[in-house]
Formats: structure tokens, sequence, C-alpha cells
């Protein structure tokens, strides 16, 4: 089964169209150097707050790009521009 790690974090709203442009940066970034990630989901929650969850392959593949990640210059510019950002890790147990 697959792997995954769901952040959750709030975004102002003067800066949502500035964070999506640097999250795909990364997005783009992560994925070139690590073909393990498979997708990436980003809901927006009915209190405001985003979910943001990044789907791996294994958890080999997910822990090889989160050690890389100070060498990918979008991820700080793109967490600078949340506040109350919390992360997990979790196993896929069911898909349909």
């Amino acid at each position: 089964m697959s792997v995954v790690r769901s952040h959750r974090y709030s975004v102002a709203d003067a800066d949502l169209e500035e964070f999506l442009a640097r999250r795909n940066s990364l997005v783009a970034t992560v994925r070139k150097g690590h073909p393990g990630l498979t997708h990436v989901v980003l809901i927006q929650l009915e209190d405001g707050t985003y979910t943001d969850t990044w789907h791996w392959e294994t958890a080999e593949q997910m822990g090889a790009a989160f050690a890389a990640l100070p060498t990918f210059p979008e991820a700080p510019l793109t967490m600078a521009l949340t506040t109350d950002s919390t992360a997990l890790n979790g196993q896929v147990v069911d898909e349909h």
C-alpha cells in the first residue's frame, strides 16, 4: 500500500495565489527528483484551513524525498506563507 504525508495549515487569503504558484513549483521539483510521488491533493476545509496530502508509492521513497527537502529552495518559500502547520505520516489501508 502507498504512504502519505498529510499537512494541515492556514494560508491568508491575500497570499493564496502566490502560495499556489510556489506549491506547484515545489511539487514539480520534488517529482523531478523523486518519481515515487504519485499525486498530491490540496483541500480547503470549511473552517478555512487546508489539508495537503502527498501520496507516495513507498515509505522509502517518501523518506528519501523528505531527507532531500533542504535541497529544494521552494520548500521554505512555500511554507513561509503558511501558519499553524502540522504534519502526519500514514499508510493507506483502504482505497477505492
